[in-house]
């Protein structure tokens, strides 16, 4: 049995991540910042399901938390064999209202939890010999979209550390991709207003939201030997709106 880590796992796409994954044999390490009660919720079901799951906290913005989070899983669990950095937050804003500490709060969130805990487990997959690291992007990092540019901007930024970590961790046979949802069905999206709900599902050639575990069967497959030749990529998830 190997082990997946997967950051934010204690609810939207993060636990329909966990639930797939655990499901296909992964040992799960569910991560959570703050939401204790989500992530016990989400390893309960894994293991009532028959799977393996531990339950991890960490703010991974913190980078010797996240070094020690990966050393809590490895005792825990067996040999970490992949990561799925989903972790992230979102705030909607204009540029010019947007205080410096939300655009901190946003890139440490977003950008830097995810080198951080890249940085922790880089060496253990090296050593694995045929690692696998997801990272959850945005189509608005693709596109760019009013309001967003702080949300965007970190989101972005995880396409250069993927392409640089698919490099990285070429010789030894890992792959590295990002996945870049459009809009999804979870709480981060459950208070859009009607009128801007409708206006984006109107720029969706399949005419709606998608679901998590639709984000999370692609996942499943850039984790497998059957996407073992698909590296340093940016694949959209989002009813072709771009």
């Amino acid at each position: 049995m190997k082990t997946v880590l997967i950051t934010g796992a204690s609810g939207g796409i993060g636990r329909a991540l966990a639930g797939e994954l655990g499901r296909e044999g992964w040992a799960v390490a569910v991560h959570y910042h703050n939401d204790v009660e989500g992530a016990a919720s989400v390893v309960e079901s894994i293991r009532a399901a028959g799977g393996t799951a531990e339950a991890f906290c960490a703010d991974l913005a913190d980078a010797a938390r996240a070094d020690a989070l990966v050393k809590e899983v490895e005792a825990k669990l067996p040999p970490l064999a992949a990561l799925v950095a989903n972790a992230g937050i979102i705030k909607t804003q204009f540029v010019a209202f947007t205080p410096p500490a939300d655009w901190e709060r946003l890139v440490a969130t977003n950008l830097s939890g995810a080198f951080f805990i890249t940085r922790a487990v880089a060496r253990r997959l090296i050593r694995h010999r045929n690692g696998r690291v997801v990272y959850i992007s945005s189509t608005a990092a693709l596109t760019g979209e009013p309001l967003f540019a702080a949300y965007a901007a970190s989101k972005s930024g995880l396409f250069g550390l993927a392409k640089s970590m698919a490099r990285e961790l070429a010789a030894s046979g890992g792959t590295v991709n990002v996945v870049a949802p459009g809009p999804v069905e979870t709480a981060m999206t459950a208070d859009t207003p009607a009128e801007a709900r409708a206006k984006l599902t109107a720029r969706i050639p399949l005419g709606r939201y998608a679901q998590p575990v639709e984000i999370a069967r692609v996942v499943r497959f850039l984790l497998s030997d059957e996407a073992g030749y698909i590296t340093g990529q940016i694949l959209p998830v989002d009813g072709g709106m771009i």
